[in-house]
Formats: C-alpha cells, structure tokens, sequence
C-alpha cells in the first residue's frame, strides 16, 4: 500500500471510544467521577477495589486510570505498582484522587509508584475533565503513531518481499530453463574444475558412455577420451588434459571412450567461466559417428564414381535393348486392347441392363445401349450427347437426387420413362476414363417386376397374419364370453337373485377378455412411444420389490448387477412392462431356490439389459415360436407377453437376442446409443 493511501486509510477510520478505568471503594464517588466524566467518546469502566481494576486491566485497554489511594485489601499505591509491573500496561498514566492525606511523603509516594498527577478531594470538575481531555489526546496520538508506524512497516516490508518474490521467479525459471535444456539435450554437457576434476553431467551422459552421473562426478575427464585429433600415439593423461584446456573457445575432433571400453567419434567444444574466484569449464560433447559415416559414404562414392558411370552405360545400353522389347509388347497389348474394346461393346449393347457412359465434364450422355432405349422409352438420338435430367433419377432411401460424380453399388432407385412411367432400379456407377476425359459407367438393373412382386407376397403375408390373429383373438376371448353367456341365460331362466360367486365369475371372465384386447393393441404398429431420457437402472431399481415380493412368494431370490449406464430415449411405461413380463417369464420358469439375474452394461455404443434364470431352458420347437402372438406354454397364459416385448423393442430399435441351454435362460436387449 502506499504511504499516502495508508494515511488516508487511517485518517477515514471511525473513532471508537476510549476506555477510562475508575476505581474506588465508594459508589457515590464513582458515580460523581462518572457525571463528570460522560461523554460519547469515553467508555467509562467502574471497579470498586484494585483487584477488580486488575481484573479489568486483563479485559480492556485504557486511555487513563483514576485511582482512588485509601481503599480495602490492596490501597492505591499497591495497585499502581501491579499495574507499572505489567509490560503491557505500565504506560498508562495513573491519576491518584484522595480525600485523606495530601502530606509531602503520601504525594511523593504516588509519584513513586508511577503516578501521573495527585488530584485532592473535592475536586473541580471541569480542571479534572480537562485533564482527562488532554491524556485521551496524548492516549489517541500514540495509538495512531504505533498504527502509522506499522502501516509504513509494512509497507516496506511489502516491497521487500515483492522484489524477493519476482527475484525468486527469475531463479526457479533460470534453473528450470537450465534443468529441462541439460535433460532433452542430446549432447553430452560435463562442468570441471582447472585440475580436470568432473564437478556436474546432464543425463545424456547415461545415453552417450553408459556412465550413472554419480559414477563419474569426482573423476578426472580424461578417462571419456581415448585421444584428442593430431595426438597421433601420444595418450598420456597429461596430453589429452593439456589438449582439453586448448580447446577453449574451439571446437576440436576427440575419440571418446564408452564404459563398455567401446569408443566413437566425437566433437567437443569447451567453455570457461569463473564462480566464486573458482574457473569452471564446461564441455559439450557431440556423437559424430553418423556424420563420419556419411562422409565415409560420400568418399566411398566419389572413388567409386567412374566404375558407376560404366555401369549406367552398360545399364542404358541394356535398357534400350529392353525398350525395343516393350514397343513390341505395346503393339500386342493394342492389338489385345482393340479386341477388348470389341468383347466390351457386344457386352455392352447386348447386356440386359440399361447401361451408359456419361460425362462428368459436360454432363450428358456419351453413349447407352439397346436396352436402354428399350426401357427407357427415348430413341438413341434423344439421349446421346444430350443432358440429362438428374430428377429422374431418385434414391428411394431419402428422397435425394442421384450424384453421379460418386462410385454407387446397387442402390435401389426410382427413375422415370418417357411416358411418365415410375419403374425401380438398382445402380451401379464407376468412375472411368476416356481420352482422357473423366466418366461414369452407368449399370441400371431394372426391378419393377420383382418390387411388384414382393408388394403382393408382403400383402398377401399381411392378410394371413391378420387370419391368424383373427383366429387368435376369437378363441382367446370366445372363452370368457361363452361363460358370461351362460351365466346370463341361467339368470334369465331363474328369476332367483345371481350368487354373489357367478358374479365375480363373470367379471372376471370380463375382465380377462378387457385385458386380452388391451395387451393386443400394444401389438400395434403405430404404437405412439412417449420417450424422454431415463436412465435404466432407474427404472429396475423402482421395480425391483415388486419382482422380488413375486419371487419371495415361490421361494426364489432375484439379484442385481447394474453397471453404470447413461440415460437413453426411453418409454418409461413400455420398458417397464418389458422387463416385468421377461422376468415374470423368467421366474415361472425355475423350481423353488432359483436365482434370476438382471444385469445392465454398455457394450460397443450400446447398452445392454440382461435378464438371466436358472431354468431347465427353453426347447427348439418352443424357440421358433417365441414372440408369436397367442402361443404360450403356461396354462393361464394368454401368449401376447412376449409378443409385447418384442413389439416395444422393436419401437426402441433395440433388439433382442435368446441364448438358452440346460443350465437356463438368458434374454438380451440390446438398445444402440448411436441410434438412440
């Protein structure tokens, strides 16, 4: 903060009270000191002994004490000396007021033990009230003059330790800078002292000569150097050391030598530099043997020029001899080319898919085939080397026009003829060139017959499944409504009120053949699926007592194994009665003591529901009829349960997957978070 700031900051500060002590034995006279004395800048604090003054001491600081001298247990004096004794509060200053002794020796005393002024009883209010004034001033003054002093010390202190801060920064970075420049480095960087002794090695010496930093520091650089260049047979200590500290400033060839006593070519360049009146040199150390070996090539293909230079001849001579070969070779391959070209066009125009060649650069026709023409409707005129209209030609999968600057394999197709007519096709396109312009060869495999076909198969299928549900539906509800209608032409025939026990009968039959209908039209097709986010495991954890009071109630157990999944678009209702129906399915299917398993994960972008028994397993005959409405095994059963199943899945685009066997059952869901 600065200076001036912090004496504004000062300066703003709300005055607080100042605390004044009075203490005497006698509640009148603190009381006259306390009419006196009333102001809104004092606090004024009354003791009746000097015990309790002590006492307020410990609690309060205050600007002045008035002190009564004569009073009960410790007097005056006394406590001026406890109060003078404290570090704290022996500045203070202590007014004595007495109604008693105003002898030399009892004045003199007060004085003695600390006392500021001696003020005799009855006293004039308004001298005491000024004298109070001026000591709260004094009191006031020091208290600023101690928080100004601290401010400026803290001040300097502030900026002290901001210079230290941005000092130690400059450090770290330096030494961080200096650290991660020796550790990536490739070179080798050694320090050592003028006797040659290794003070410090980056990590790259580890890399280089094998050595652990700490196996080298201490020892003499010499023994990382076999020679130094123009040594010749000279390798003497004394020598190499000698050679090291010439190089000052230079850099210098040396043959360095591993701690596997291997040795390679090397470059060192060597630095100096004095720390603390001690010289240091630093030495950088270059692996050069890939350099060597590419000067050694480069020698070994200069000497070897001429005898290249031969070889090319000779080469140039043989492959002239080879190029004679490859005319004639060309010629054949013409010759086999124009017969392609033959066989090419007879398939071609005798193909009975429409086929053409169609330009991408000026977008029309360059030729088509007969059949074609044939289909089409345009005579060969009309089409070749004519545009054509692309709208003609639309993809049955999403309603876009067809591109045919892009390789297409049997994509089914609805084109148009010249009288209108909306036949459907399967395309092929590739991309091919001619002279050398870029093209397209057009196959249209035309498959309106065959779509006709499978519309009147899939309309007829239709109509039988339809028969079969009818036959269904009929039988399955015939039965309650056969019982109802008996029971009605017996209540007709006696005019006898209806026992209670035909009633219910006959409502539950009713409500039997109500339940029928409502899990058929779950069957349906165009099923509205109100789906929002949900998570799955939410949704079998809110269901997991009710399965578990079923099981509890044929002495069976249920377990969960719930992964973690994301939320998926769900039909909370829907997959409710999926997972209640298979596991209902599930728990029918096992004796007494049998563990039913529900388990969800995510599996390759998907996520999975598994619903696992241990049953005896489901039989191939049964397998194949699984999901056909009406068929169950169970004899109550109304077979639409897993008709449902397969139908809400089926509105999730999930899919379910059966793998059973002698041990039990396992059904998978499947739902695709892709799609989802």
């Amino acid at each position: 903060m600065h200076r001036k700031n912090s004496i504004a900051k000062l300066n703003s500060t709300p005055t607080k009270k100042v605390n004044i002590l009075m203490v005497d034995d006698h509640p009148e006279n603190l009381l006259a000191l306390e009419a006196v004395l009333i102001s809104p800048n004092y606090h004024l604090v009354s003791a009746n002994s000097g015990k309790e003054a002590l006492k307020c001491m410990l609690k309060h600081d205050f600007a002045v004490i008035l002190l009564d001298v004569q009073m009960p247990g410790l007097n005056g004096f006394e406590t001026a000396k406890l109060i003078k004794a404290r570090e704290k509060t022996r500045h203070i200053p202590i007014i004595f007021i007495t109604a008693i002794s105003q002898d030399m020796e009892n004045v003199q005393q007060g004085y003695s033990v600390g006392a500021i002024d001696y003020i005799f009883k009855p006293f004039h209010p308004e001298t005491l009230k000024q004298k109070i004034e001026q000591f709260v001033k004094i009191h006031k003054k020091h208290e600023e003059n101690i928080i100004q002093s601290d401010l400026e010390r803290n001040v300097e202190l502030n900026e002290v330790n901001k210079k230290l801060d941005r000092t130690t920064l400059n450090l770290r970075r330096t030494e961080a800078l200096a650290k991660v420049i020796g550790e990536t480095l490739m070179d080798t960087i050694v320090t050592f002292d003028e006797q040659g002794f290794i003070l410090s090695v980056n990590p790259a010496v580890k890399t280089m000569f094998g050595y652990e930093a700490e196996e080298i520091i201490g020892k003499n650089i010499v023994m990382l150097f076999l020679k130094m260049k123009d040594d010749n047979e000279n390798k003497s200590s004394f020598s190499i050391f000698s050679s090291i500290k010439k190089a000052v400033g230079k850099v210098i060839e040396s043959v360095s030598l591993r701690k596997d006593e291997s040795y390679f070519p090397a470059d060192i360049q060597i630095g100096e530099t004095t720390v603390e009146d001690q010289q240091i040199f630093v030495c950088t150390i270059r692996d050069i043997t890939e350099r060597k070996q590419i000067e050694e090539v480069k020698r070994q293909k200069l000497h070897n020029m001429e005898h290249i230079v031969e070889e090319r001849t000779f080469e140039l001579l043989k492959a002239n001899e080879k190029l004679q070969k490859e005319i004639e070779e060309r010629n054949k391959i013409a010759d086999h080319l124009y017969l392609s070209q033959e066989r090419f066009r007879k398939i071609f125009e005798s193909s009975p898919c429409l086929m053409a060649i169609f330009s991408l650069k000026d977008k029309m026709f360059i030729d088509i085939n007969t059949s074609w023409v044939n289909i089409i409707g345009y005579s060969y005129e009309e089409l070749v080397n004519k545009s054509i209209n692309i709208q003609h030609f639309i993809d049955e999968s999403d309603g876009s026009y067809i591109d045919l600057n892009q390789t297409i394999r049997n994509r089914k197709i609805s084109y148009k003829t010249k009288n209108g007519e909306i036949r459907a096709g399967l395309l092929s396109t590739e991309m091919i060139d001619i002279h050398p312009e870029p093209c397209t060869l057009i196959v249209l495999t035309d498959i309106t017959e065959r779509v006709h076909l499978e519309k009147e198969m899939y309309r007829l299928d239709r109509l039988n499944l339809i028969g079969e549900m009818a036959a269904g539906i009929a039988h399955e509800i015939r039965n309650p409504m056969t019982t109802v209608h008996g029971f009605l032409q017996v209540t007709r025939n006696d005019r006898d009120n209806l026992p209670v026990e035909i009633v219910d009968l006959m409502l539950e039959e009713l409500n039997r053949a109500n339940s029928i209908i409502t899990e058929f039209l779950n069957l349906a097709k165009n099923k509205v699926s109100v789906k929002m986010k949900h998570n799955l495991n939410t949704i079998i954890e809110a269901l997991s007592p009710l399965i578990q009071a079923e099981a509890l109630r044929s002495s069976k157990h249920i377990y969960l194994d719930l992964g973690k999944c994301p939320d998926i678009y769900l039909d909370q209702k829907e997959i409710r009665q999926l997972i209640l129906n298979i596991a209902l399915n599930g728990l029918d299917a096992m004796s007494s003591g049998g563990k039913l398993t529900i388990k969800t994960y995510i599996e390759e972008r998907a996520v999975i529901l598994e619903v696992k028994d241990q049953g005896s397993g489901i039989s191939p005959e049964v397998l194949e009829k699984i999901g056909t409405p009406f068929f169950t095994t169970k004899e109550k059963g109304t077979g639409l349960g897993l008709a449902i199943c397969y139908s809400v899945a089926e509105r999730h685009h999930a899919d379910i997957d059966i793998e059973t066997g002698s041990m039990g059952t396992i059904f998978s869901i499947r739902f695709d978070l892709n799609h989802n």
